[in-house]
Formats: C-alpha cells, sequence, structure tokens
C-alpha cells in the first residue's frame, strides 16, 4: 500500500475492470510460479520502522510533512496519521557487512532523521503506541496529507456504513467510537521482511504464523491506549478493530476481516494471493495500464500492479509480497507483528530472533504446522498480545507453557540453529540472541517498563494520569537513545 494514489471516486465499472485484472494477474501469477521465474539466488532481509512524532512535552506533533521535507530522504515516507513517519530500510543480505554493520546503517539513518527532527521543535519515538496519545488526537484533522489514506478512510466507511467501535478490555476498560481510520495510525510497527524462493515460500510463512505469538509475547511495548492501560500488546485489537469493514450483521454471518491472521496452513503463496482476491472486495479499484498476460508473453516482467495494490489492503499479520527489483521478481514474508522499539538493540535482536528460528523451523523434517492446529496458533497471539511476556502459550509436545521458559528451553536454541546455518558465528549470535534470553529470564520488556514507571509517577510520586503518561514517555525517549536493551531499564 505504499504506492501514491490519484483523489477520485470509483464506479461500478472501475469495480468490475478492476476485479477483472486482478484475476488476470492471479492467473499471470500462477504461470510464473510454474515457470520458476523468480529471483532466489541470493535471498536478502528487509526492514521497515515506524515512528510517531512528538514535541519537547512528547505530546503528539502533527509535523509529519515538514519534518519530511527536512529529512529529504526517498528511505523516509507518511504514514496515516500526520504524527507518524516510516523508514524504509535498504535490503541486504543477512549477513553482510559483519556483526555491527546494519546497526550502525539504522542507527546513523534515525540520528540523522532526529537532528532534522529537532531543528522543528519534535522528536522520533519507536513506540508500539504513544501513550501520550488522546482520542481528540486522532480525528479527520490528524489524517496524513496523502490521497490515498483519505481514499482508504472514505471506502472502510462506506462499506461499513457506521463509524468504528473500538472496544478493549484489559487492565482498564476501553469502549468508544471513531467516525475515521485515524486511531489505526496509533499502531506503529516495526515489519521483518525474508525472502524466499517460491517452493520455499509455504514452510517459511507456516512456520512464521506458528511462532507469531511467541514474537509478541517477548517484544510487547503498546500497554496503553487513549490514557487507558490495556493489553500488553494494545496493536493488535486497536489495528483489527480500526480497520474492520465489517458491520456487526456481517462479522455474525462470518465475513472475514481485512487485519486477519488466517484460517488455515498453506501449500503455496498463490493460495495466500488467490484468498485475498476471492475473499476481499477492492478498497482502492484502481487499474493499471499493463496488460500482464502481453507483458510475459513478450519475455518481459509483469508488475501485477492490480494485485498487488489489493493485496496491501489486506492486512495479514504475516503477508505474502510480490515485487520487482532491477527487472527481476521475487517473493517476501512480511512479519508485521511487533511493535516498534524500544531499541535499535532490541528490534535487531527480534529480527535475529524472529530469522533463525523461522529457518530452524521451515527446515525440520516433522514440521511444527503438523503437529500444532491453525487454531491454536491464531490463539497464541491474541493470548500473548493480552498478556505479553507472562503470557502461557501452546506449542506441540509441551501443552500450555510460560512463553519464557518455551523460549529458553525451545525456542532460543533453535535459533541459534537456523542463524549458524545462515552463516552468523556464535560471536554474532551471542550479544543478539543474548537480549532475548535476558528478556526471560529477568521476565521485562518495554510494554512492562511502560507499565511499572508508570504506576510508580501515578501510585508513588502521585502525578496525574495524563502527566504520569508524559513524564514516563520523556524518560522512554532518554533510554531510546541509550539504545540499552529495555529488559535493562530502571524504575525510580
Amino acid at each position: 500500500m505504499g504506492r501514491d494514489v490519484p483523489a477520485r471516486e470509483f464506479t461500478r465499472d472501475d469495480r468490475r475492470r478492476f476485479r477483472d485484472k486482478t484475476h488476470a494477474c492471479l492467473d499471470v501469477l500462477a504461470r510464473m510460479l510454474r515457470e520458476s521465474r523468480f529471483d532466489a539466488e541470493r535471498p536478502q532481509v528487509g526492514l521497515e520502522i515506524e515512528l510517531n512524532l512528538v514535541d519537547g512535552r512528547a505530546e503528539p506533533a502533527m509535523r509529519s510533512a515538514d519534518v519530511l521535507e527536512a529529512i529529504a530522504d526517498p528511505a523516509w515516507s507518511s504514514e496515516l496519521g500526520r504524527f507518524n513517519l516510516e523508514i524504509n530500510i535498504p535490503p541486504r543480505r543477512l549477513t553482510e557487512g559483519g556483526p555491527d554493520s546494519w546497526e550502525d546503517e539504522i542507527r546513523a539513518a534515525l540520528d540523522h532523521a532526529e537532528e532534522k527532527a529537532a531543528a522543528l521543535g519534535t522528536h522520533l519515538v519507536m513506540i508500539g503506541i504513544l501513550p501520550t496519545l488522546e482520542q481528540k488526537d486522532v480525528g479527520a484533522a490528524a489524517l496524513s496529507e496523502n490521497p490515498r489514506y483519505h481514499l482508504l478512510d472514505e471506502q472502510i466507511f462506506a462499506a461499513r456504513g457506521e463509524d468504528l467501535l473500538i472496544a478493549v478490555d484489559g487492565v482498564e476498560r476501553l469502549r468508544t467510537y471513531a467516525d475515521t481510520i485515524t486511531p489505526e495510525a496509533a499502531c506503529t510497527s516495526t515489519q521483518f521482511h525474508l525472502q524466499v524462493a517460491p517452493e520455499e515460500f509455504a514452510a517459511h510463512w507456516n512456520a512464521a504464523q506458528a511462532v507469531a505469538g511467541v514474537q509478541v509475547a517477548l517484544a510487547a511495548n503498546s500497554p496503553f491506549l487513549f490514557g487507558r492501560e490495556l493489553w500488553r500488546e494494545t496493536r493488535l485489537p486497536l489495528f483489527e478493530q480500526a480497520t474492520d469493514t465489517r458491520p456487526h450483521e456481517f462479522k455474525e454471518q462470518g465475513v472475514r476481516p481485512r487485519v486477519w491472521f488466517g484460517e488455515r496452513w498453506i501449500t503455496s503463496v498463490f493460495d495466500l494471493f488467490e484468498e485475498n482476491t476471492r475473499y476481499f472486495p477492492a478498497l482502492l479499484p484502481l487499474c493499471d495500464d499493463e496488460d500482464p498476460r502481453r507483458t510475459l508473453d513478450d519475455g518481459r516482467i509483469p508488475a501485477l500492479a492490480e494485485l498487488t495494490l489489493h493485496n496491501g489492503t489486506v492486512y495479514r499479520w504475516n503477508r505474502p509480497v510480490y515485487a520487482v527489483a532491477d527487472g527481476v521478481p521475487h517473493l517476501r514474508v512480511e512479519n508485521r507483528v511487533l511493535p516498534a522499539g524500544p531499541t535499535v538493540a532490541d528490534v535487531l535482536s527480534n529480527g535475529a530472533f524472529y530469522y533463525g528460528l523461522v529457518h530452524a523451523l521451515a527446515e525440520e523434517d516433522r514440521p511444527v504446522w503438523s503437529r500444532m492446529s491453525f487454531a491454536a496458533a491464531a490463539d497464541n497471539l491474541h493470548v500473548a498480545a493480552r498478556h505479553g511476556i507472562d503470557a502461557e502459550l501452546y506449542w506441540p509436545g509441551t501443552g500450555e507453557v510460560p512463553v519464557t521458559e518455551l523460549v529458553l528451553r525451545r525456542l532460543l536454541p533453535l535459533a541459534h540453529r537456523g542463524l549458524e546455518q545462515l552463516g552468523m558465528d556464535t560471536a554474532w549470535r551471542e550479544p543478539l540472541l543474548g537480549i532475548i534470553e535476558q528478556r526471560c529470564v529477568t521476565g521485562r520488556n518495554g510494554a512492562v517498563w511502560q507499565a511499572e514507571m508508570f504506576h510508580h509517577l501515578h501510585d508513588v510520586v502521585h502525578a496525574d494520569r495524563h502527566e504520569a503518561l508524559r513524564r514516563m514517555t520523556r524518560q522512554y525517549i532518554d533510554f531510546m537513545h541509550l539504545n540499552a536493551p529495555a529488559h535493562t531499564w530502571p524504575v525510580d
């Protein structure tokens, strides 16, 4: 969904043409898969990070257009809200450049952007949901200037025919309505990309689905929304609800949500694109001039523009991606379950754990998804979002087990093995996976620190609720810049 789109209204003919073109793209994708036309020689990984903008008081700053102009780097782009930005880190081989290369690149890019933002009186924050964000901050005026977001807003509400209900029961209870999709902008994430060969895609996607709950439990960093303490990773229920095109009656009929974990293990990447086309009507029925069949017949590589645009409006937690780079097509798993932050060190440790574990599970002779129901994996994700690092999750051979025990005894060794198979030596792996290990040993992550710091300021220091959240966020920003992993952050 990263492309710009024109502001316009859609006709019935637009929707018919788009459906026809999407099915044509699907046919061409099937042919490309049969003919093995994809790049798989030098698979790469990639990273996107969404960030919040705040002012000097750590309150949301609606300055994304100004900050983007100041940064003046195509790696940076707008997001849904005027208080959001996103950076797309260039793709690379996982072990390219040595142990510190990727971290140095990310920190240099973030430091440069922070310098430009600070000159405008704003600052960047990597955090799942900005704790100082209030409901008044996510009205229509907060929607990004980019026309594609206004079109999405119009189309989602046209499909629903009524306001959005946002209801989350956690430590506290939130129940409110929204007449715009801007509350979705409260959700800022880290997205890991993994390029895979077509014949290996199903195994890697299934593995990513199986471990999604574990990822969220370990890295939860979104315990507050609109001043309420809710789930440890409140991003998940908020994102599911803030982009829901279904009125209540459609939910009762079993119509699938656009923010979707899925409903089955797959045997091919084609399964996912075909499901997206079969189950979800177009939100942005914009047709490209390319005839994908003719392009392929002429020996060229089609963009599959309609299929990829439609795919970008179905928000799977692990999304399939078709893209063309330097004239060569490839496939990626886009892992979307994790919040942003707290630090670059935390982000890279999350990435190492994910890449290593998924690779190891995909290579097993008896894969985990053959021993685990898809429903159990989906349940794990929501249990993990609610309880964070204190969650108990299901795993084949162990049953319900504390996630920290599961990781320390079973999954960390697998992640080490997977990274070793990918060419990462012990001296490189240990610092990265050591952060994951210490999170499990201490039972602490970003969400735990946020909650504890808030209660210290509110219950002990007796700051009022918003002031406690504001002071906690300012302290968070200071620790974020130190780049010490969140499990080491003090509360005082």
